[in-house]
């Protein structure tokens, strides 16, 4: 166990409680927020000279993990909000320094959707647009968000260029009703809406040389954990989150079935059939644990080795990834239809990691058609293009 992990560990009872008020304010508490930034838990890939930890992305990813089978929307905040620090980090070093110079425990939200447009000025872009989804938003400070680049109108230039752009909070409005949802409602993920914003070129960075490692070596940084492959990074928290999400509904079952016993008077512990679906969905969570780590450390290896990650690799890998959540997730349904009419209450949590983790499989990242097509198309020597090449 990582020491972010084991110090959030001493707090996991009031990380349980607050997911309850999270849920009803629609926002991670300030207490939880308070533990995870004590933790260190969002420093977790951040650079050692800006007080970061540098951890092993598995470190990370069980991190995450643990958070969230405590409460979803602390676990997701984690798993998002803590991988910016990463793509930050080779960044220009002057926006690092305005981040993280006074405070290296400043947060930065997304989203990375070009859901805006920068129009190019002398020195850097005016940006305009409307974000949805910025999970953690309300505790962040700055935000890492997705554009295209327009053109003297401030229309999208085509082919399309797709930027992604980091600005302060004092350059974006947090739409305050803009988040009333069915699951994962403590995340907060929030719209945000910028008009006519300044965004300094040094601030800016090229979507598709973040997403290929060019950023990354024209950065000059040689850590491993740096030149990893943008598509197994980004999702690995989001994924990590679900997967967790999954463990703390199947930790809550068992607890509610130790004593109980059903309707037809048969105590469950004498249930073969009930019994039957907790080893089959314990099994499938299991496994959706070990496919998404095992990835992430044959990758490092690989990073680390100087091999690269080629693309029917990196296509694998997210299919492995994918499959992971929706595995999870299915487990999930199994013992939720197993746990009896109590775990309907709001007053007891399985219904909220019930919730949490269908809005999880909602993310982009998770939508398999794409990945699945582009991952087997690869293998049987076919060139995947366009949508089919997208995050991978």
């Amino acid at each position: 166990m990582g020491q972010v992990q084991e110090r959030i560990e001493q707090f996991a009872e009031e990380i349980r409680a607050e997911g309850v008020e999270g849920d009803r304010l629609m926002r991670l508490t300030d207490t939880s927020a308070k533990r995870l930034r004590e933790s260190g838990a969002i420093r977790m890939l951040q650079p050692k000279q800006h007080g970061g930890l540098e951890v092993h992305p598995r470190e990370f990813a069980e991190t995450v993990m643990s958070i969230a089978a405590m409460d979803g929307a602390a676990g997701w905040v984690t798993g998002i909000v803590g991988v910016h620090p990463w793509e930050l980090a080779f960044a220009d070093p002057k926006v690092q320094e305005e981040i993280w110079g006074a405070d290296q425990d400043t947060w930065v939200a997304s989203p990375y959707a070009p859901m805006g447009v920068a129009k190019a000025v002398d020195g850097g872009y005016v940006l305009n647009g409307r974000w949805s989804f910025s999970s953690g938003t309300d505790h962040c400070q700055w935000a890492f968000l997705g554009a295209l680049l327009g053109d003297e109108n401030g229309a999208p230039v085509m082919p399309p260029v797709p930027l992604h752009v980091i600005l302060p909070r004092s350059d974006y409005q947090i739409v305050a009703d803009s988040w009333d949802v069915i699951g994962l409602r403590g995340t907060g993920s929030k719209d945000l809406i910028v008009k006519d914003a300044f965004i300094p070129s040094y601030r800016t960075m090229l979507a598709s040389e973040v997403m290929d490692g060019t950023a990354v070596k024209k950065a000059g940084r040689t850590e491993t954990l740096y030149n990893m492959p943008f598509s197994c990074m980004f999702p690995l928290g989001i994924t990590s989150a679900v997967v967790g999400i999954a463990e703390g509904a199947l930790a809550c079952h068992i607890a509610a079935q130790k004593d109980r016993v059903a309707i037809t008077g048969t105590r469950i512990k004498e249930d073969p059939y009930v019994l039957y679906a907790i080893g089959e969905a314990a099994a499938e969570i299991a496994a959706s644990r070990a496919a998404l780590l095992e990835t992430v450390d044959r990758f490092w290896d690989m990073t680390e080795a100087g091999k690269e990650v080629d693309f029917e690799t990196r296509a694998i890998g997210r299919r492995t990834q994918t499959a992971a959540a929706w595995r999870a997730v299915r487990a999930v349904d199994e013992i939720f239809a197993r746990s009896g009419g109590g775990a309907l209450h709001y007053k007891f949590p399985m219904q909220r990691f019930f919730r949490d983790a269908h809005a999880g499989i909602a993310h982009a990242i998770h939508v398999p058609g794409s990945i699945f097509h582009s991952s087997a198309l690869t293998q049987l020597g076919g060139e995947p293009q366009g949508i089919h090449r997208a995050m991978i």
